[in-house]
C-alpha cells in the first residue's frame, strides 16, 4: 500500500539507500538549491536537510530526481493507475476479459477522498515567517513555495467534486506583502483555479484557498496532473497512493470551511480578495530565465498548521533539465495511452523539456483523407494541429511540429534529432507553415508581445522526403557584415552568430520592460541578411538558419540549440526568409526558413548562480567537505 504520509516516505528511501541524510547546518537562502542543482545533475539522491539555518523544520529535496526513484516511490500505484487508464480508454477491454481487470472495483475504490474528524497537519500551528525561507535564485523576489499543493473549490458548487488541486507557485515575503499575513498567489493561463477565481470575481466574495505542503507524495503528482475539468485530482491521489486522501473541516460542517488533508505536513488556510492584487516576482523559472514581477492575487494567511513530524519538502527550477523534468517524464507514462482517446488520429505527443516543455511540442498524427489520392501536402496533419492547439495545456505549445506515421512508422517522438531531420527533409516552407498570432502563449514566455502574448506556428510534414539536408558549410558562403561563425548543429540546421540586440533596459520588473519600439530595431539586421542571397544560393541547402548570439554554443549540442532557439523566439516576429512572401494572407518563403534566436531587448534575464555561493557549495563537496561524495 501507498505511504500514510512524506516521514514515511522519507524512512522508506533511506532503506532503499535512495536518500541522504545532511546534518551540516544549512541555509535555505540560496545554499540549499545550489546543492540540490548540483546533486540532481549528477543523478544523486534524495536530500534530507536536517539542518536548515534559523528554521526548526527540515526540509527535503530531489525526492523526485530520478525516474526511478519516482517509480520506487510509486510502485504500489503505477499499476493501479496504468489499469484504470487502461479502461478508460477502452472500456470495452474490461468487459471482454473481465478476468483480467479484476482488481479495478478495489482501484476505483481508492478513489474517493475519506473524510475524518481530525488527523495529523492539525497537531500545531506557526507563522508564515516561520516556514523554511527558501530562496533559489538570486534576484528572486522572496521566498517561495516550490512543491505547493493548492486547493480550492467552485464557490458557486462547493464540495470536493469541484475542487482543484493545483500547483501555483507561492511567495512567502518580500515586495508589498504584509509580514506573516499575506503571500502572493501566482498561476498561470489554462490552470483550473482561474476558474473558481472568476467564479469569486462575479460572486464579490473572497476565494477560500488551503494550500498543503507535502504530505504522501502521490498529492504532489496529483497536483501537476493534467487532468480534464471538472475531475477532481483528489481521486488520482487516491489511485496513485492506493488508499483514499483522508480530508476534514474544522467546523465538521458541508458549508463551513475547506476541507484539509490531515496527512499534509503544512497546511497554510485563507482567503483571496477577487479584486487585491500585488507584485509577484521575480522569480528564476524552469525555462531558464527569471519571470518578471507582475500583479497577482494576493492570500489573507489566517492560520498555518503543521504537524508534529513535518518535513518541507522543495524543488528548484531552472534551465532544463530539472527535478521538475522528472514529473514530465512519469506524467506521460500515465496518460500517454489516453492521447489517441482524446485526440482521435493522433498516436502521440512529445512536449521537449531542453526546449523549456511549452515552446516546442512534437507530434505524429495520420493522414487518412481520401487515401486513395496521392494529394502530396498535408491535410489531416492540419486538423489534428487545431485539435492538439484546443486541448488544455498543450494550446500553450509555441512551435507544433507534427509528422504523418505512415511516412515512418517507426519514428521515435523521443529522439528529436531523428524527428527534426525527418520534418526537414519534407516540409514545403512555401505552404507548411502556419501561424496563429495575437493568441495566447505561456505565462513564463517573455519572447512575446507581453504577459501572456504570443503567437504560434504550426510546421506539418507529410510524403517522401523532398530535401537533402548538408551537413557542411557551403565553400562559397560569404556573410552580410555583422554576421560571422557559421557552423553546423545537425544536418540540415545552420548557427550563424549575428549583430548584438540592444541591451535590455528592464531590472527584473515588468513596469519597465523594454516594449515595442524597439522592435524595428531588431528586426532589421535579419531582412538585410534575408535580402543578400536568393534561393538559388548554396546556403539554402540548409532548411533553417538560425542566427544567435553565440553560434559556437548552440553547436556544441541538440540541448544547446533546443534551448537557445524555442525559448528566445516568438514565430510571428522572428520567422524569416529567404524570398519570403505573402500570398492570399499565407507567409512563406522560396528559400531558407530564418530564424532569429538572439536575446532581445524585451526577453526576461538569464538565471545565473551567485559566484560566492557557488564557491561555498563547491567546498561543502571538496574532498574533506561535509558534503563529499554527494556533490
Amino acid at each position: 500500500m501507498g505511504y500514510h504520509s512524506l516521514h514515511q516516505c522519507v524512512e522508506d528511501l533511506e532503506r532503499q539507500h535512495q536518500l541522504v541524510r545532511i546534518e551540516q547546518p544549512i541555509d535555505a537562502h540560496l545554499e540549499a538549491a545550489a546543492i540540490q542543482r548540483r546533486v540532481f545533475a549528477a543523478g544523486g539522491p534524495a536530500l534530507l536537510f536536517a539542518n536548515v539555518r534559523g528554521c526548526q523544520f527540515p526540509m527535503v529535496s530531489n525526492l523526485f530526481g530520478t525516474l526511478e526513484r519516482a517509480r520506487l516511490i510509486f510502485r504500489d500505484g503505477l499499476e493501479a493507475v496504468a489499469e484504470l487508464v487502461g479502461a478508460k480508454a477502452d472500456p470495452m477491454q474490461a468487459l471482454r476479459r473481465p478476468w483480467q481487470h479484476w482488481k479495478l472495483p478495489h482501484y476505483a475504490s481508492t478513489m474517493l477522498p475519506k473524510f475524518v474528524r481530525t488527523g495529523p497537519v492539525l497537531a500545531h500551528q506557526t507563522t508564515i515567517g516561520q516556514l523554511p525561507q527558501l530562496q533559489s535564485w538570486p534576484h528572486d523576489g522572496g521566498p517561495f513555495v516550490t512543491l505547493p499543493i493548492v486547493y480550492t473549490e467552485d464557490p458557486t458548487q462547493p464540495g470536493w467534486k469541484n475542487s482543484n488541486l493545483g500547483m501555483y507557485r507561492v511567495q512567502l515575503g518580500g515586495n508589498e506583502y504584509a509580514n506573516d499575513r499575506e503571500i502572493g498567489l501566482h498561476y498561470q493561463i489554462h490552470r483550473s483555479i482561474g476558474v473558481h477565481h472568476a467564479a469569486a470575481i462575479r460572486t464579490g466574495k473572497p476565494l477560500r484557498v488551503n494550500i498543503f505542503v507535502g504530505g504522501p507524495p502521490a498529492l504532489t503528482v496529483a497536483a501537476v496532473m493534467p487532468l480534464p475539468e471538472g475531475m477532481s485530482e483528489l481521486t488520482f491521489a487516491g489511485a496513485l497512493n492506493r488508499r483514499r486522501v483522508r480530508m476534514t473541516r474544522r467546523d465538521n460542517s458541508p458549508g463551513g470551511d475547506l476541507p484539509i488533508c490531515v496527512d499534509a505536513d503544512f497546511c497554510i488556510t485563507g482567503t483571496i480578495d477577487p479584486d487585491r492584487l500585488l507584485p509577484e516576482g521575480p522569480f528564476g523559472d524552469h525555462l531558464g530565465y527569471y519571470s518578471l514581477k507582475h500583479p497577482f492575487p494576493v492570500m489573507q494567511v489566517e492560520k498555518v498548521f503543521h504537524r508534529q513530524d513535518a518535513i518541507w519538502p522543495f524543488t528548484v527550477v531552472g534551465r532544463p533539465p530539472q527535478e521538475d523534468t522528472l514529473f514530465g517524464q512519469l506524467i506521460h507514462e500515465m496518460t500517454g495511452p489516453m492521447i489517441p482517446v482524446v485526440l482521435p488520429g493522433v498516436h502521440g505527443v512529445h512536449a521537449v523539456d531542453a526546449a523549456g516543455v511549452h515552446p516546442l511540442l512534437l507530434a505524429i498524427g495520420s493522414e487518412r483523407y481520401m487515401p486513395f489520392l496521392d494529394v502530396g501536402r498535408p491535410q489531416e496533419l492540419l486538423t489534428q494541429a487545431n485539435a492538439i492547439l484546443g486541448q488544455g495545456q498543450l494550446s500553450l505549445a509555441k512551435f507544433l511540429l507534427i509528422a504523418a506515421c505512415d511516412d515512418a512508422p517507426r519514428l521515435d517522438l523521443q529522439d528529436e534529432a531523428a524527428f527534426l531531420r525527418h520534418v526537414l527533409e519534407r516540409a514545403d516552407w512555401t505552404r507548411d507553415l502556419h501561424f496563429r498570432t495575437h493568441t495566447t502563449v505561456d505565462t513564463l514566455d517573455y519572447s512575446g508581445a507581453g504577459l501572456n502574448a504570443g503567437s504560434k506556428v504550426v510546421i506539418a510534414a507529410a510524403g517522401p522526403a523532398k530535401f537533402q539536408l548538408p551537413t557542411q558549410v557551403p565553400a562559397d558562403l560569404k556573410l552580410p557584415d555583422s554576421f560571422s561563425d557559421p557552423r553546423v548543429v545537425m544536418p540540415g540546421v545552420l548557427a550563424i552568430t549575428g549583430p548584438k540586440c540592444p541591451e535590455p533596459t528592464f531590472d527584473y520588473d515588468v513596469s519597465v520592460r523594454a516594449r515595442s519600439e524597439s522592435r524595428n530595431e531588431v528586426a532589421q539586421p535579419l531582412e538585410q541578411f534575408c535580402a543578400s542571397f536568393d534561393r538559388h544560393h548554396s546556403i539554402n541547402g540548409f532548411r533553417w538558419i538560425v542566427i544567435v548570439d553565440d553560434s559556437q554554443f548552440v553547436a556544441e549540442s541538440l540541448r544547446n540549440f533546443l534551448w537557445a532557439t524555442f525559448t528566445r523566439t516568438n514565430p510571428a516576429s522572428d520567422l524569416h526568409g529567404i524570398e519570403a512572401f505573402t500570398a492570399e494572407k499565407h507567409w512563406g518563403c522560396r528559400g531558407a526558413l530564418v530564424i532569429d534566436a538572439r536575446i532581445k531587448p524585451h526577453h526576461a534575464p538569464l538565471l545565473v548562480e551567485d559566484p560566492e555561493v557557488s564557491r561555498r557549495v563547491d567546498a561543502l563537496g571538496a574532498k574533506g567537505g561535509p558534503l563529499h561524495g554527494i556533490l
